[in-house]
């Protein structure tokens, strides 16, 4: 049987944080009533916190009287700590053995292994407690020493960790806590089948927290699998900005975003700033952009080697870098200070993605700035995003572009149009098709045709992205590098004639 309870995250502008209050270091006696030891209430009282979010609140108590837990959170309502304290009183007063782990946590990127590992530092930091990391990019070997000398807390990505187990590198039949984090990001990741591995290695009697933002039947699926009489927190996603957020709507043709995104950074005063993707391949394309127009930007996705991002992350941290172009798997979890804008260059697919990208900036009571693009066939994704926020994004323009509106308001409605785009009409037979010319004529458009020709379209292109790299069909149309087929009363005069002849 799963007890529910449900709780409300805290919006951005009311969350604790540490930046917007005093350390200090009594016992928090928010964190003290939930049971956690002397060492670990000192070093949460050190960073300044002072109250349990929702989610500690409610999960923390039911880890350390060992059940266990399926929590319906998304990153930044303070899931992580969630987990991390009452592991770390757990795991107090016992050794850990070589290459045996007695926790383990996976986690979907190696972004987010190395925030939970920054975690443990932090709160166990009064502890003698041990921790590794089993990540990709990094030496094997060092990995295998670590593990040697026997750690408590083992913090993998599902890859890796099953590179070591086939290596004999590491034994899991003393793992007494799992942590599954961020369970629908290894669904979208294709991780699924190795976490069932990973899963089937470990005893049958351990505690198993496992954490999702989202509770779809293929993720419910994997938690009834794992789970034993699991105490189930939801803790509803923060869907109200922000007031310390100014936003604005972009309204702009497809092939004009590049331009109003360049034109934007220019105008504000941008100190460093997110610009969101909703696809890998357009992040790089965004970044040879900007870098083309002598922007300091990086990029970040998943199909970067690890050096590199890491580089690129540390190099934005330290404010070498203005701008990141990143993706949302790729981005999540990462937690940076002082950020003054968010962009995001694409529309995001879910509407609780744009409240969780918005978040980043505006943090303890600082202003920031957030903006989103949009083309004309946008308008439904907007749409749904003002409704979860309640409150519509104000429209702004960028001086210079084409003014553009939502593509269903473009023109009057047009009559159903039957075969060779001739209107319908009942019981009348489908007339001839009409010249190229007409069919073409009063076509709606965002943009006037005599603006957006071939030619600009093209030197468009290789503004953006440098000379030569273009699309099919950019110096010839498609439909004239197909052979035309001979008709079959031709075919038939062609063989009638061989015929005679032979």
């Amino acid at each position: 049987m799963i007890e529910t309870t449900t709780a409300y995250a805290e919006t951005p502008e009311h969350a604790t944080s540490p930046d917007d209050m005093e350390a200090t270091t009594e016992p928090p006696g928010g964190f003290a009533r939930l049971g956690l030891s002397e060492p670990i209430l000192r070093a949460i009282a050190e960073l300044g916190y002072r109250e349990p979010t929702p989610i500690q609140e409610q999960a923390i108590p039911f880890v350390l009287m060992g059940r266990d837990v399926l929590g319906t959170a998304q990153t930044g309502t303070g899931k992580t700590a969630g987990f991390t304290l009452p592991m770390l009183d757990i795991l107090t007063g016992s050794r850990a053995r070589a290459r045996m782990p007695r926790s383990l946590i996976l986690e979907p990127t190696r972004e987010l292994a190395l925030q939970v590992a920054e975690n443990f530092v932090q709160h166990g930091k009064y502890l003698k407690l041990s921790h590794a990391l089993i990540i990709g990019g990094e030496s094997m070997s060092d990995q295998k020493d670590v593990l040697t000398r026997g750690v408590d807390v083992l913090i993998a990505t599902p890859g890796r960790l099953l590179d070591m187990f086939e290596r004999s590198g590491i034994l899991l039949s003393d793992t007494r806590i799992l942590v599954i984090d961020e369970a629908d990001r290894m669904l979208d990741m294709g991780f699924i089948p190795d976490v069932e591995r990973i899963v089937s290695l470990l005893p049958a009697t351990r505690q198993t927290l496992f954490f999702s933002a989202t509770m779809a039947p293929e993720i419910r699926r994997l938690a009834d699998a794992f789970l034993r009489n699991p105490k189930e927190i939801a803790v509803a996603p923060p869907a109200s900005v922000a007031t310390t957020i100014t936003t604005g709507l972009v309204l702009v043709a497809e092939h004009d975003k590049r331009e109003a995104l360049r034109r934007m950074i220019r105008h504000e005063q941008v100190q460093n700033a997110l610009i969101f993707c909703n696809r890998k391949r357009d992040v790089e394309i965004l970044y040879r952009s900007l870098m083309r127009h002598k922007f300091s930007a990086g990029a970040l996705h998943g199909d970067m080697s690890q050096p590199v991002r890491f580089a690129t992350l540390d190099k934005f941290k330290a404010g070498e870098l203005k701008l990141l172009v990143c993706s949302d798997v790729a981005a999540r979890g990462i937690d940076i200070g002082g950020l003054s804008h968010v962009f995001n260059f694409d529309v995001p697919h879910h509407p609780e993605d744009y409240v969780h990208r918005i978040g980043r900036t505006g943090r303890a009571g600082l202003e920031g700035h957030a903006y989103m693009l949009a083309t004309p066939d946008d308008r439904v994704a907007v749409e749904a995003i003002e409704k979860l926020t309640g409150q519509p994004i104000p429209r702004i323009a960028v001086e210079g572009l084409d003014p553009v509106e939502w593509a269903a308001e473009l023109g009057k409605k047009r009559k159903p149009r039957g075969r060779h785009g001739v209107p319908s009409q009942p019981g009348a037979k489908a007339r001839a098709k009409p010249p190229a010319s007409k069919r073409l004529a009063g076509k709606p458009s965002a943009v006037p045709t005599s603006e957006v020709t071939p030619a600009r379209a093209r030197r468009s292109r290789e503004d953006d992205l440098g000379p030569g790299v273009l699309g099919f069909g950019d110096e010839m149309p498609a439909f004239m590098l197909v052979t035309a087929r001979p008709s079959r009363r031709r075919v038939r005069a062609s063989a009638q004639k061989q015929e005679k002849q032979g």
